[in-house]
């Protein structure tokens, strides 16, 4: 790896439109002030540097759960998964994964599979942070069942500043674990609902890379 492609990494072709904008935004800062104009070139590289994709190696061994997004554990808890993907009424662990303007926002599987369900459901904009985004917020809710026959369900959350969810990815599609999903764009959160039985090996405030670190590892038989 050369040094230039340690700091400049490819963008996510949903970027483009959104840092030509700020493009010509900037231009027309020129215009009036140099001190305007360089603001919005500032302002430019960090849009271009938010829809960065980097490549991730994803572990291959088998059994493991990795995160699905770049961030910080903001919880663990038990929760019932979206209502919406027709999975059993009962809590499952849930990690969520807050990702701030910063953080990449490229989302990934976090386990191989097939897609059972995408279900969209609008919502609120409140803080991605807080617990009660899981509920009120923007999300879209994907259903990945493994091969073993198990569930796996990811969800994307909109924030504070985030206003458009994008899923790549339709039912019956098969995905890698690792593979891209998904983005959402300027702040949101992740959540993963692990199987039951199936207990978390990550803490609160620890950092996340999507599609490398390792948040679960499966047990071997289902619990019943």
């Amino acid at each position: 790896m050369d040094m230039l492609s340690t700091f400049v990494k490819p963008m996510h072709r949903e970027g483009i439109r959104f840092v030509a904008i700020f493009a010509a935004i900037t231009l027309g800062l020129f215009l009036i002030s140099d001190f305007l104009g360089w603001i919005g070139v500032g302002l430019t590289v960090w849009c271009y540097y938010f829809f960065r994709d980097p490549e991730r190696v994803t572990p291959n061994r088998p059994g493991l759960i990795v995160s699905p997004a770049d961030g910080i554990i903001s919880l663990i808890e038990e929760a019932v998964p979206p209502a919406e993907l027709g999975m059993p009424d009962e809590a499952l662990t849930r990690v969520s994964v807050f990702m701030n303007v910063f953080n990449c926002h490229v989302n990934r599987a976090p386990v191989a599979g097939t897609v059972k369900a995408v279900a969209y459901r609008p919502g609120k904009f409140f803080n991605a942070s807080l617990d009660k985004a899981s509920a009120d917020n923007e999300r879209n809710s994907l259903c990945i069942e493994m091969p073993d026959g198990r569930d796996v369900a990811v969800v994307q959350i909109a924030g504070l500043v985030a206003r458009r969810i994008v899923c790549f990815v339709q039912p019956q599609a098969v995905l890698n674990a690792g593979e891209r999903f998904g983005l959402i764009r300027f702040g949101s959160r992740l959540d993963v609902y692990l199987p039951k039985g199936v207990d978390p090996l990550v803490s609160v405030g620890q950092t996340m890379v999507a599609g490398e670190t390792v948040i679960a590892v499966l047990t071997n038989k289902k619990e019943v």
